[in-house]
């Protein structure tokens, strides 16, 4: 079995919500519906988590050379 994109996952969880928001599901079948999303929840934040440990911010230092430095999420919202 391939291995499921980032984006599949983001769009099988948001069909799981747009179901339990129905509200139409059994409670039995919401019940599975609701543990698939955590689980997705879950894996979709760490996928999420990894990506930014690897995003970096380079840049140029007085004498031309490039630095690399850890992403500050906070700073880039500024």
């Amino acid at each position: 079995m391939a291995e499921k994109t980032f984006e599949s996952q983001m769009e099988r969880l948001e069909e799981i919500v747009r179901l339990l928001e129905k509200g139409e599901a059994p409670l039995n079948e919401s019940m599975k519906l609701f543990e698939e999303g955590t689980r997705l929840s879950a894996a979709l934040g760490k996928l999420l988590d990894k990506a930014e440990q690897k995003v970096t911010v380079m840049q140029e230092n007085m004498q031309g050379e490039l630095l690399e430095q850890p992403f500050d999420a906070e700073e880039g919202e500024k």
